[in-house]
């Protein structure tokens, strides 16, 4: 039987109290429920799969140098695939991060070991009280803040964030994508700069760069509507859906944009050296990997490339 773990516990745990296998009979409990007392890592993965065997024992190692503040539940995918089904696993090693009964972070493949412990770091900021609440607090206002269209306010919660943790990369990133946000891909970069070393290569940090890139290179927007009509009147003119889709990225009509590259990429995946596919991966990684559009259009992508 688990033991309730207390974040902060100076002793360290027993493997059997916070890493077990389970299934999708009992996904509910074990992550799902368990989440909401301490947050939960699920390692999808396979006997087959090499990589699986190379990042289950370093993902193990660092669960168990968290000291109780993280759990790893580790789901077989052959055993399970009605629940990898559920959870849109579509290769393996995925690992998903619950807190409170909701995934809230992940990567795939094999990670580094110095990647795996930022991981679980940045998942466990708020477990043990004092400074790390004040921070998770200030996250916390600032997705607010962004939530109501205030990136200015959620500035001001980021930088507080950065007193506390200097090298906290939710909020450096938080931060330059504030910074882009209001015109100012200066500061975003100077801001960027304050990544430590070692972190250089967080999903986190790459995506914000991603939006640096994006916005490093100005689309001229007026001419949207002259675009949909050249494309309307000869939807195999690429060029122009390529522009056009540049364009309703940079206002803001993410899905529409999407869709215009999609569709070059089902025409003519290798147009213009793949330009569509090439740019279609700078904005889901811009975007997030865990940003609903970013899930569904690597899935359509994926469908195109692979029929």
């Amino acid at each position: 039987m688990d033991t309730q773990l207390i974040g902060g516990n100076s002793t360290a745990p027993a493997a059997a109290d916070v890493i077990k296998d389970s299934d999708t009979a009992h996904f509910m409990a074990d992550v799902v429920e368990a989440s909401r007392q301490v947050p939960v890592i699920v390692d999808f993965w396979a006997t087959w799969c090499g990589p699986c065997r190379q990042l289950g024992p370093a993902l193990e190692k660092a669960v168990l140098a968290a000291k109780g503040k993280v759990r790893l539940v580790k789901i077989d995918v052959d055993k399970n695939q009605q629940l990898a089904a559920q959870m849109r696993i579509q290769s393996i090693p995925a690992v998903y991060a619950f807190v409170n009964g909701q995934p809230v972070d992940g990567f795939l493949g094999a990670l580094p070991e110095s990647q795996i412990k930022a991981f679980i770091d940045r998942l466990t900021a708020g477990v043990g009280g004092g400074a790390d609440q004040e921070v998770q607090a200030l996250l916390a206002e600032a997705d607010e803040a962004l939530r109501l269209n205030n990136p200015g306010g959620a500035i001001e919660a980021y930088a507080q964030v950065l007193q506390y943790e200097p090298d906290n990369l939710a909020a450096i990133a938080g931060l330059a994508r504030c910074q882009i946000q209001m015109g100012d891909p200066q500061a975003a970069a100077e801001t960027l700069q304050m990544v430590p070393a070692d972190k250089q290569s967080d999903p986190l940090i790459a995506s914000a760069r991603a939006a640096l890139e994006l916005a490093a290179n100005p689309v001229d927007t007026s001419e949207i509507d002259q675009l949909e009509t050249a494309v309307s009147r000869d939807p195999k003119d690429l060029q122009s859906r390529f522009d056009l889709a540049m364009a309703l990225n940079a206002v803001g009509r993410r899905s529409d944009a999407l869709e215009h590259l999609l569709a070059i990429v089902r025409m003519d995946r290798a147009w213009n050296e793949e330009a569509a596919r090439k740019q279609i991966v700078k904005l889901f990684e811009a975007w997030g990997p865990k940003d609903e559009l970013t899930v569904s259009g690597r899935r359509k992508l994926s469908s195109i490339l692979f029929s």
